[in-house]
């Protein structure tokens, strides 16, 4: 009933910059506290973002400064600007936001994932 999709990544070279989008869509009410999490091979998931549902953000001290979260709640979509961008940046990033549908039940959702390389 409710769709996660992430977009907006690929191939940078270190030093330069993606936005990721996350777009929910379906019988959605409301989006509220939103994670962005990353994989690397052979690592474990990690949260790397958060914006909570009134809008105060958190992010892990490895991107703090470089990474920005935002959201439009009128597009149901979460946003994660990447600037200054490092190898080690590279990873599957994963969207995982909180949703209530209208019939009102709320839960957590993962959309398929967008992959983000940074190399030379």
């Amino acid at each position: 009933q409710v769709q996660v999709v992430e977009s907006g990544g690929g191939l940078v070279q270190p030093g330069g910059s993606l936005r990721l989008s996350c777009a929910a869509s379906g019988s959605i009410f409301s989006i509220y506290g939103t994670g962005w999490h990353r994989q690397a091979p052979g690592k474990q998931r990690e949260l790397v973002a958060r914006i909570s549902s009134g809008g105060s953000t958190n992010y892990a001290d490895s991107v703090k400064g470089r990474f920005t979260i935002s959201r439009d709640n009128a597009k149901n979509t979460v946003y994660l600007q990447m600037n200054s961008l490092k190898p080690e940046d590279t990873a599957v990033y994963y969207c995982n936001p909180t949703i209530q549908l209208t019939m009102g039940s709320v839960s957590n959702y993962w959309g398929q994932g967008t992959q983000v390389t940074v190399s030379s």
